[in-house]
């Protein structure tokens, strides 16, 4: 397959800054700004540094991971400026395009903003379109943290219980959202199509207009085509309902994580009990109505649905692809794939797969994950990795 054309993924992308904590600087904002180890409970907006501190640690006390806007853009550049970071290309969407180049499959990317970092690092096999009439660049901050980072807060010590990543946002491309005019005759030349983005929009009427202008758009796309919707943390927590009610019924596949799960059922959920995943999927099916709708965790990629079983193959794919870069990052090479198929599964991942597959019958499909000691894991685009690997094998498939 060599036509970019025949896989279109949006709709935003953006440009990272990623870092890693480190205790010491932590402990340092924690001194300066006061903060008490009860303003950890309940975070409120994140208006300013101070508050940006207590959001962070809130997470990292749990292992918790989330996407928050920031009303002060300059609070997250004095942030990630205390850090040695990066720049990379972010959005679900983009980092999908980037695994998709790196497996030898073309895509067109619909983006929002596009600047001299995104022309360097775009994917070589990509083409991209722009709703953006002039460069622009909105960063967006990614903050990784290990498991067993140690931050004192008062008297007491947080421990993270696992590792994971927050994202922080100040985004007015995003925000807003503008399509291509030529979005739909685009769609008329796709065979997969993945949807995501629209959860840092904040204004109602403005995301109001453009889910009648995607609906309107998505009309030209071919009936054999494949739609692939990403869900992400809302910015706006109502305007997710929005986003669903308006697509549900011209999407085909909807993705989501541990942490959208458990948000959309108000309830923390064990994912390697049986009963409780089970319970969960029952619930989460009567709010997303999709035809196929998968889950991938930490422990675990699954589908639930009539076409579950012939997703077998995208769902190892993403966890195998989501895996390498936990370990290795983005310097991964083929060996490392290899070498990344060939480490055991986790036994209690193994057993649940087994299990859930036993209780729910055909209608699920589950892959069990990598047995993974890393000191240093990359966190970042898991989620965006998995989501790649998928489409891969759709492409494959249907292109």
């Amino acid at each position: 397959m060599a036509d970019a054309s025949r896989v279109l993924l949006g709709l935003g992308g953006c440009v990272d800054f990623e870092l890693k904590l480190t205790a010491g600087v932590l402990e340092q904002l924690v001194a300066e700004y006061g903060i008490r180890l009860s303003e950890l409970d309940s975070p409120g907006p994140v208006t300013n540094e101070r508050d940006l501190v207590v959001s962070i640690l809130g997470y990292v006390a749990r292992g918790g991971g989330g996407e928050h806007f920031v009303a002060s853009a300059p609070a997250l550049e004095t942030f990630a400026g205390r850090f040695p970071h990066r720049q990379t290309l972010g959005g679900t969407s983009v980092r999908a395009g980037i695994l998709l180049d790196r497996l030898g499959i073309p895509s067109t990317l619909h983006l929002v903003s596009v600047n001299d970092t995104v022309r360097r690092l775009a994917p070589a096999s990509a083409e991209y379109i722009s709703s953006g009439t002039e460069d622009t660049l909105y960063p967006h901050l990614i903050v990784q943290y290990d498991k067993g980072l140690r931050v004192s807060v008062g008297e007491v010590v947080l421990e993270a219980p696992f590792p994971n990543r927050l994202i922080y946002v100040n985004d007015p491309a995003n925000d807003t959202m503008a399509l291509t005019g030529d979005l739909g005759e685009r769609l008329s030349q796709a065979s997969v199509f993945l949807i995501s983005g629209f959860n840092a929009m904040r204004d109602k009427g403005l995301l109001d207009e453009r889910m009648t202008a995607l609906r309107e758009h998505m009309r030209q796309l071919p009936a054999e085509a494949v739609t692939y919707f990403e869900d992400a943390a809302y910015h706006e927590p109502a305007f997710s309902r929005t986003v669903r009610e308006a697509l549900i019924d011209r999407i085909d596949i909807y993705g989501l994580n541990e942490d959208e799960l458990q948000a959309y059922l108000g309830r923390s959920v064990d994912l390697l009990s049986v009963r409780e995943i089970a319970a969960a999927l029952a619930d989460i099916r009567v709010l997303i109505a999709a035809p196929t709708l998968v889950l991938h965790t930490k422990y675990w990629a699954l589908a639930v649905g009539d076409r579950a079983p012939s997703y077998a193959e995208a769902l190892d794919t993403g966890t195998v692809m989501a895996a390498t870069r936990y370990v290795r990052g983005d310097d991964y090479t083929d060996e490392d794939v290899a070498a990344l198929r060939a480490r055991p599964r986790r036994p209690e991942s193994v057993g649940f797969a087994a299990a859930i597959e036993e209780r729910l019958g055909d209608g699920v499909r589950c892959v069990p994950g990598f047995e993974l000691d890393v000191a240093d894991p990359t966190t970042v685009g898991l989620g965006d990795t998995f989501v790649g690997g998928f489409l891969s094998a759709l492409a494959l498939e249907v292109c």
